[in-house]
């Protein structure tokens, strides 16, 4: 009888995975991607802003392709384009990532800054982590978190 529920217990456990097993998931040839961003969050009954260090990160998770990021820019809390950080667009290999920072001073994003990175492949390859990690201090406390960034517009052309 445990013989049976040990394999009952394993097939319900890997049987889902066995379903998804031949899907293709995330997989892209381009991308457009919202990433939300924090140049401060507010704290206490004063709503005074805690300002905060941006760290833009895409990780070409693809183990065999290369991905093209075609374009990295920032806006403010309004709308407003702040920054625009590629003059021409970047190879990014397999595995690789970049990184582009907004500092701790500047708070002209506001509580509801945002990029947009656009990227495009040849092929169609593991779609890229594009997240943000937000880190501040003040006196002895520290605030750190992330925000994952999502599909706006894909081009699988």
């Amino acid at each position: 009888m445990k013989e049976k529920i040990t394999i009952l217990v394993i097939f319900f456990l890997f049987f889902p995975m066995l379903l998804h097993a031949d899907e293709k998931l995330g997989l892209s040839k381009g991308q457009t991607v919202y990433v939300p961003a924090y140049s401060h969050i507010y704290s206490g009954n004063s709503e005074r802003p805690f300002l905060l260090a941006v760290t833009l990160s895409i990780r070409n998770i693809d183990p065999k392709h290369q991905i093209q990021i075609t374009s990295v820019d920032y806006y403010a809390t309004q709308g407003k384009h702040l920054k625009h950080f590629l003059n021409e667009p970047r190879i990014l290999k397999p595995l690789g990532s970049l990184r582009y920072i907004i500092p701790e001073k500047d708070k002209s994003g506001g509580s509801g800054a945002n990029f947009i990175v656009e990227w495009k492949s040849g092929k169609s390859v593991n779609s890229p982590i594009v997240e943000c990690i937000m880190i501040g201090t003040q006196t002895q406390q520290g605030v750190s978190f992330t925000s994952r960034g999502r599909v706006i517009v894909t081009s699988d052309d």
